[in-house]
């Protein structure tokens, strides 16, 4: 035990050693703005109050974002209008635990009746489809109700800059859920591009692969049908449903802007009136280059999110379906494999969120849980008038899901055009 002990010890110290000497020859001996001493999150002082619009029976993603509240430990979930079907909302919030005053059958009352309620939710999450988020998003906002919403934001551009006029009107949290972006060891990537550590960048490549497309009809889009629904998706089908988690990704590990695109679409799955598949070329802030590439028609793809991000003096890569390792290839030197856990090379925006010791598996649904605990921390904050240390929160908020429309929209123009590039920066 004490060899294994004096092993483990003498690797970290390595680790350390390199990253230093690493950061401070990319940064002319500049030491790295190291965030450790930022603190840990602030202790909830109550349970908050959410409600859910959407995610009644058959329905998919609001069962998650229910679950990544419950797991955050700082939500009650009290609320809901679970579906537009008046029997299905009903059967569906008795299930969910709903009283049965609180269970809706339209959201619209029940923006109305909660606000007037001195429990009244202290937010709501919305995932419905896409062509209802911008009128579920007002209702609420005019009421006064902090705002946590399903991705892709809206369908068109106008409804974006709506909602952020709305927004500074009312001084509203407005969470989106990028959720792969609360994984631990993407905000270790994040950091570690922060510090210096793969230098300047030079290369930003994104895939994401699935198979859904391939699948029987009754299985085909997760359940979802309307996914492939030109006026309820705005548009485009993939690049709406999971381009837009490649493009926030890209932006998000790299702190780069992505500035032009050209896309190319293409349909390899089933008869659909959508692509099923995009290939883009991109570039972002000072000319860093990159592509993704966005498929849901690749056979024996299940969430293929893969994200490498290529500076002059190293590499990192990580793959979601293998979240608990980041991968740090610099030049000429020992690959570098960080897991996720408490020390060894872990920095503080990534420790924050580690729940479980190294070698004990978290996941996907961890990162919503991840993601729920900093919409809460925002939100109770607003609403109780405290300010946070400055960088303590990183989810994506409103302008994150307005770049991510200015996204799809620039592919759909570029791929009506044959490919040419196109601005896809978000313009207020």
């Amino acid at each position: 035990m004490i060899a294994i002990n004096v092993v483990f010890l003498v690797g970290e110290l390595l680790f350390e050693a390199s990253r230093l000497t690493l950061v401070m020859s990319q940064n002319r001996g500049r030491m790295p703005n190291n965030n450790k001493s930022l603190p840990c999150f602030p202790t909830a002082s109550r349970k908050l109050r959410l409600g859910v619009v959407g995610g009644g029976a058959g329905a998919f993603i609001g069962k998650i974002h229910a679950r990544g509240a419950r797991l955050s430990n700082r939500w009650d979930i009290v609320a809901g209008a679970l579906s537009s079907r008046a029997e299905v909302a009903l059967a569906s919030g008795r299930e969910w635990g709903l009283a049965e005053d609180r269970s809706y059958t339209d959201w619209r009352e029940m923006a109305r009746a909660e606000a007037a309620r001195e429990d009244g939710i202290d937010a709501v999450a919305i995932t419905v489809p896409n062509h209802l988020h911008h009128s579920v998003a007002m209702a609420f906002m005019d009421a006064g109700i902090d705002i946590i919403s399903d991705k892709p934001l809206v369908n068109t551009l106008d409804d974006a800059r709506s909602l952020i006029a709305k927004q500074r009107e009312t001084g509203l949290v407005f969470g989106v859920t990028y959720s792969f972006a609360a994984h631990a060891m993407v905000r270790q990537a994040r950091q570690m591009v922060r510090e210096g550590m793969i230098g300047r960048l030079t290369q930003i490549h994104v895939e994401y692969f699935q198979e859904m497309a391939l699948l029987p009809t009754a299985s085909a889009w997760s359940g979802t049908p309307w996914r492939q629904n030109p006026y309820m998706v705005g548009g485009a089908a993939t690049t709406a449903d999971i381009g837009t988690h490649a493009h926030h990704l890209a932006e998000f590990i790299s702190g780069l802007e992505m500035t032009e695109l050209r896309a190319e679409f293409h349909r390899f799955g089933a008869e659909q009136p959508l692509e099923d598949t995009a290939f883009i070329n991109c570039r972002f802030d000072g000319g860093v280059a990159g592509s993704m590439l966005i498929s849901q028609a690749v056979a024996g793809a299940q969430c293929g999110l893969r994200i490498r991000v290529s500076g002059e003096t190293g590499t990192l890569e990580w793959n979601q379906e293998d979240p608990e390792y980041l991968h740090h290839r610099p030049v000429n030197a020992a690959h570098i494999r960080i897991s996720r856990g408490h020390g060894a090379g872990m920095l503080a925006d990534a420790e924050r969120f580690v729940h479980m010791p190294r070698g004990h598996a978290e996941a996907l649904s961890d990162a919503w849980g991840n993601l729920y605990e900093e919409f809460a921390i925002a939100i109770e904050a607003r609403r109780d008038g405290q300010s946070l240390p400055e960088g303590l929160l990183a989810y994506p908020g409103l302008r994150e899901g307005a770049a991510g429309v200015a996204f799809i929209q620039a592919a759909i123009a570029s791929n009506a055009k044959d490919g040419v590039w196109i601005d896809c920066r978000f313009r207020d």
